[in-house]
């Protein structure tokens, strides 16, 4: 199962997520370019595992139960080295703090969820929240300093990716509503007893 080509690519963004620290870490050019697409190459692997499970039918509850830990592991040791390293725009840390409490409340709601035997399905604007989200961090990654090297100097990388974590932080509410809603739905609910 471990072997399974989706559980590697899962277990890649997990193993990424040191070499991803210290290039922010370092804070040269290369190093942000490098970071930025290490980071890609790592929320690529988040589409592609989950596709290669359906398609090959090689869907586990080891890929199932790993699949959005490495998600919220990459996610959140990438915010915490922006913060960390001062590499977010001014009010950047706002979002950051909601992003991070969003994957929190999930969290949680999934684990009490799992054990009256209930599924917290993922929604497509919860997809959409997830694809802004990588961008904004891509983005905010790489820098001004990054994408000078690769001839993207004149965009202006803070103001992008502040203003995709901002609408990542919006849809972070509102998915995060939805899930407490679905959530508290199945906690108010009488469960028949045996």
């Amino acid at each position: 199962m471990i072997s399974d080509l989706p559980n590697i690519l899962t277990l890649s963004r997990i193993a990424a997520i040191p070499l991803l620290v210290l290039l922010v870490a370092i804070g040269q050019p290369w190093a942000d370019l490098l970071a930025a697409l290490l980071f890609a190459a790592a929320a690529i692997t988040d589409y592609l595992d989950g596709r290669l499970a359906r398609e090959r039918l090689q869907l586990s509850d080891l890929g199932r139960m790993l699949d959005p830990i490495a998600d919220k592991l990459l996610i959140g040791a990438t915010l915490m080295a922006l913060v960390g390293f001062g590499r977010l725009p001014i009010g950047g840390i706002y979002p950051a703090i909601v992003i991070m409490l969003r994957e929190i409340l999930v969290s949680g709601l999934r684990e009490y969820l799992a054990e009256i035997r209930i599924g917290l399905p993922v929604t497509r604007l919860a997809k959409w929240k997830t694809g802004v989200q990588m961008v904004a961090l891509g983005a905010l990654l790489l820098g001004q300093r990054g994408a000078h090297i690769i001839g993207l100097g004149g965009l202006p990388m803070a103001w992008i990716g502040g203003t995709l974590l901002w609408a990542a932080a919006v849809l972070t509410l509102v998915t995060g509503w939805d899930y407490l809603n679905a959530g508290l739905r199945h906690v108010t609910t009488p469960r028949p007893t045996v």
